[in-house]
């Protein structure tokens, strides 16, 4: 959740919107899985540990920061960060650590957030698994689609995304060789309705690919009724296996790690 201050009614709201908006409402409206079935989902999101990564937490203190492994990115071409808000403090952060620009994303705030050392590209477009325009006019487009319009086709990239549940659809049409170049993916996963096979099916793609190395959940949106989740927002870090090595002797699920923080301080975490 992109701002700290923010009440989980407006980010529900704002998640059925931006899932209807994409085109995509099957995904919220098909029928939601049971507690066997939400196991079976968090079963695939249970984090390993890596030999060669050096966790390190990036952006904001609480809300807004992620924990990605530094030293694996070395090299990364470009960055990309999808639901930006009023700031983006791991986008700046990425940029100037890795000396990259970064191509921020966000057609529903206004907001053009600034970076003073780095180096931002702001585009008044959101993600979605094609190219389209809402009733408002709003600019939607596939990361595959945007990859190729800067430039970037066959680059290392960096992706963040924070898009209220709309992530899904677009990662599910983003074919293996878009997501094989993604050095990792620091991401907030949304089931404000539920968990679907459709959410199961997605994981289960970028697990081909990735490796899953935190899951942290945000306490802006716990909720016990979920179990055996905790809660209805989660971040992940997702590692392309290209880079990490995978300590196979290590316990799953890895250790949470100290380096997460609550979104928002004021409450309890629900992990």
């Amino acid at each position: 959740m992109r701002h700290m201050t923010r009440h989980i009614i407006s980010l529900a709201l704002l998640a059925a919107a931006a899932l209807a908006t994409h085109g995509i409402a099957r995904a919220g409206a098909a029928k939601t899985l049971d507690e066997a079935g939400r196991a079976a989902f968090l079963a695939e999101l249970q984090p390993v540990t890596l030999k060669n990564c050096k966790l390190k937490r990036m952006g904001s203190t609480y809300d807004g920061g992620y924990l990605v492994c530094e030293n694996l990115s070395e090299g990364v071409q470009s960055g990309y960060s999808y639901g930006v808000g009023p700031n983006d403090e791991l986008g700046c952060e990425i940029s100037k650590r890795y000396s990259i620009p970064v191509h921020e994303y966000d057609c529903f705030d206004p907001a053009r957030p600034a970076c003073s050392g780095g180096t931002f590209h702001f585009n008044n477009e959101c993600l979605a698994p094609r190219a389209m325009r809402d009733k408002q006019r709003r600019v939607f487009d596939s990361l595959e689609h945007q990859i190729a319009k800067n430039g970037d086709t066959g680059k290392r990239l960096f992706v963040k995304i924070d898009i209220e549940g709309a992530e899904w659809d677009a990662l599910l049409a983003t074919p293996d060789a878009v997501l094989e170049r993604i050095d990792q993916i620091p991401m907030e996963l949304h089931v404000f309705h539920g968990v679907t096979a459709r959410h199961l099916e997605v994981i289960r793609k970028l697990k081909k690919l990735f490796y899953v190395v935190n899951l942290h959940y945000n306490n802006f949106a716990c909720n016990p009724k979920m179990k055996p989740l905790r809660g209805t927002a989660f971040e992940v870090l997702l590692v392309n296996k290209r880079l990490g090595e995978l300590d196979t002797a290590a316990p799953v699920p890895a250790p949470l790690s100290p380096l997460n923080a609550p979104d928002n301080p004021q409450l309890p975490d629900c992990n």
